[in-house]
């Protein structure tokens, strides 16, 4: 399976949490496939973030079923769906919801899908230990900064009471579906975002860019930030009803405004036609708690699970009919 760089270390994490869970779960718990010879190979692909949710359930699925190969790609979101609608993947990967564009692409090559939310993310935004007089930013602030063609380039310029103290930028590559999402939310439109910070698509590099320099700031998902809680502050964000932290709760019931996000997997309904496909996203969908949270991410609420047991049994109907 394919790691992602920027995830390498949070996967690395997950994987061994995948085998304490296999181990609790081995005398009991939903059931993780028949292990009387399903084999075979499933193609997964598209965003880094999510990536590492689909290599925990692929490793969790493959203790119980050998025979089956379960790759895990990171093209991105969009090129992840790229190949998906080409039908050259059965699930695509996703840290946003499919486009319209995307969506007539998969209708004009006859590639039928349902959305199923398995966990949530919330992006956070970061500033350096050294950075003591920050706290809490508006969604206006933000927008100011990473606006398209946006000069501000210190402390001050974001509000009068910060110190003179020169912002520095650091943040995912225009390739990343964090960045459609940050970009969406705060700017109001997709890949709308000022091109003079530093951009890549490894997270390692934007947590030393911004630990490094006192002026530092950046964002990605909130699971990196866990990872490195010793070397960042998090910032609170004012989307328009006060400062909220990202927290489970406050990811979970949207209050962290606006950047809490679904994280996605769209399973075509064709691969489902084959047994170890629907095998292994029934298996994705029964242990969806668990793979969230061996890969560092926050766990569906009672009423989003709820609803993805209900997306899943639309998936079946159509593929079956």
């Amino acid at each position: 399976m394919n790691i992602p760089r920027s995830r390498r270390r949070a996967a690395a994490r997950a994987l061994l949490a995948a085998a304490v869970v296999v181990a609790a779960g081995a005398c009991g718990g939903a059931d993780a496939g028949s292990g009387d010879g399903v084999s075979g190979t499933i193609k997964v692909d598209g965003s880094s973030t999510v990536a590492p949710l689909s290599t925990a359930a692929a490793q969790l699925f493959q203790q119980h079923n050998p025979g089956v190969r379960i790759t895990v790609g990171t093209s991105g979101t969009g090129g992840g769906f790229e190949k998906f609608c080409n039908g050259e993947t059965d699930i695509a990967d996703a840290s946003r919801q499919i486009t319209a564009e995307e969506q007539a692409h998969c209708a004009e090559k006859g590639v039928t899908y349902e959305e199923l939310r398995i966990a949530n993310d919330g992006l956070a935004v970061v500033v350096s230990k050294d950075n003591d007089f920050a706290d809490c930013l508006t969604v206006e602030q933000l927008r100011r900064i990473w606006e398209p063609g946006s000069r501000i380039d210190n402390w001050n310029q974001v509000d009068p009471a910060f110190p003179d103290v020169k912002l520095e930028l650091f943040g995912p590559g225009t390739d990343s579906g964090t960045f459609d999402y940050f970009t969406q939310a705060v700017n109001g439109k997709e890949g709308r975002s000022r091109t003079d910070y530093s951009p890549s698509e490894d997270d390692n590099v934007t947590v030393q860019g911004v630990s490094g320099s006192k002026g530092g700031m950046g964002y990605f998902g909130l699971s990196y930030y866990e990872e490195n809680r010793d070397k960042l502050r998090l910032l609170e964000i004012d989307g328009g009803n006060g400062c909220v932290a990202p927290t489970q709760t406050t990811v979970q019931n949207g209050t962290y405004r606006p950047l809490s996000r679904p994280l996605l997997i769209y399973p075509s309904a064709a691969a489902l036609d084959r047994r170890e496909v629907e095998e292994f996203v029934e298996y994705y969908v029964d242990n969806n708690a668990d793979i969230a949270r061996a890969a560092q991410f926050v766990p569906l609420s009672p009423g989003q699970e709820a609803e993805l047991r209900q997306d899943l049994t639309r998936l079946r109907q159509e593929h079956t009919a």
